[in-house]
């Protein structure tokens, strides 16, 4: 396919914060003599952001599109192997683009947290994107390859060594950084579309509401990403508290939807949770039952003020608006470290760990989004054969896990 397209990866949202930090990675990371694109709404915009990059992106090519105009977005996937796009919430605005790679045959990654929006790329697109041999990618940010590929990497020992099946995995996030205003965003779209529609509320909170065959899930009883423990009780090398992970109803419902695309390769009896850690001062628990209760509560708030448009407005007025982010000091002096843990059917017990620097949902998003697209667009011939709605490590396994280590990022698994 690449060598019958105009370019081998088109960025779509360039003019965006993080689109802007994911092109300035692209003119570090991607071959010299890579076909790039960048597409917006506005062209002086995006001839500003090209100015902005230097001369390595001097000769990419710049493409309007608005994501209403499905003719546009058609046009553009038509032209290139790869779309990696950042224009969220991808609820309101991405299911056109969606439809123009699945017709097309044109790779796509995004960096959705949003399970409404893939259960709707799935019910609509998955067959014609299987057809087309288009991946479509979700989740290729922060949300949520750690995950993704820790849980993936894990499985791949537990084979080498023949230790049998995954069963209980946790996955325990430390970290610094903060919430981008285009995450909240995508959080008030979901909560909108519950207030407009309330049957949606099951996709949130059901653990396989992304499942390919549901009658294939494993029955292993209840499953809660609600936490509030002692971290011993994960592991005992681990102390203080942990709490619920506020990425983790969106990651495990990922990490499971790998799972079911793989052949449910990870086990009848594999479990999957995500946690925080809450430190282990004496106030621990109290910060940890803050966290647990504070994320049920901003939910529910949030879900209220949706239904009505006051509530609507006082929203705006109060939280960070979608494009903006820190300054380049702040993203700096971030980090992320991920360890998951697991054990397997035999009682073998293993931990994986998938650290980095950077502020996590800006400068490390952008390194795994760049380098989820550079994939696609380059390393089709090392990866697994699937296309449809997809997840990181069902699209890409092994190709994706050596481009983040190429790129810096720690991901390792040790014997726990």
């Amino acid at each position: 396919m690449a060598d019958k397209r105009e370019f081998d990866l088109t960025l779509f949202g360039a003019t965006g914060f993080v689109g802007k930090l994911t092109a300035e990675y692209l003119t570090r990371a991607a071959p010299e003599a890579a076909r790039i694109a960048l597409a917006g709404r506005s062209l002086d915009k995006l001839t500003k952001v090209r100015d902005e990059l230097g001369p390595a992106a001097a000769g990419w090519e710049l493409i309007v599109a608005d994501s209403t105009d499905q003719a546009a977005l058609d046009a553009l996937a038509a032209r290139t192997t790869v779309v990696v796009t950042t224009v969220g919430p991808y609820l309101r605005y991405g299911l056109p683009l969606v439809a123009a790679c699945a017709k097309s045959g044109t790779h796509y990654a995004d960096l959705t947290g949003e399970p409404l929006f893939i259960r709707d790329s799935i019910d609509q697109f998955h067959d014609e994107a299987a057809a087309t041999g288009a991946k479509i990618v979700n989740s290729c940010g922060y949300d949520s390859i750690p995950s993704d590929i820790s849980v993936y990497e894990l499985y791949k020992r537990s084979v080498a060594d023949n230790t049998g099946e995954l069963e209980e995995t946790t996955l325990v996030a430390k970290m610094k950084g903060g919430a981008s205003g285009g995450t909240i965003d995508s959080g008030r779209a979901m909560m909108e579309a519950i207030a407009a529609d309330p049957s949606k509320g099951r996709v949130m909170s059901h653990p396989y509401s992304l499942s390919p065959d549901k009658s294939k899930d494993p029955d292993v009883g209840r499953q809660t990403d609600q936490a509030l423990q002692r971290a011993s009780s994960i592991d005992p090398s681990l102390d203080g508290w942990v709490a619920t992970f506020v990425m983790g109803a969106h990651n495990t419902k990922i990490v499971r939807r790998t799972n079911g695309l793989l052949g449910w390769v990870y086990g009848k009896n594999f479990r999957y949770r995500e946690v925080m850690s809450a430190g282990k001062s004496p106030a621990a628990p109290l910060i940890a039952a803050g966290i647990a209760g504070g994320i049920v509560a901003t939910m529910a708030a949030g879900a209220a003020l949706s239904r009505v448009s006051p509530g609507r407005k006082l929203l705006d007025r109060v939280l960070p608006k979608p494009g903006t982010g820190p300054d380049e000091k702040a993203r700096a002096s971030g980090w992320f470290t991920m360890k998951t843990f697991t054990r397997t059917s035999s009682g073998a017990k293993y931990v994986a760990t998938f650290a980095g620097t950077g502020d996590p949902g800006y400068q490390a998003t952008a390194v795994m989004l760049g380098e989820s697209g550079l994939c696609l667009a380059f390393d089709g011939d090392k990866q697994p054969e699937l296309a449809g709605i997809l997840t990181p490590a069902a699209a890409m396994g092994d190709a994706l896990t050596d481009r983040l280590r190429a790129a810096g990022i720690t991901i390792e698994v040790d014997q726990a």
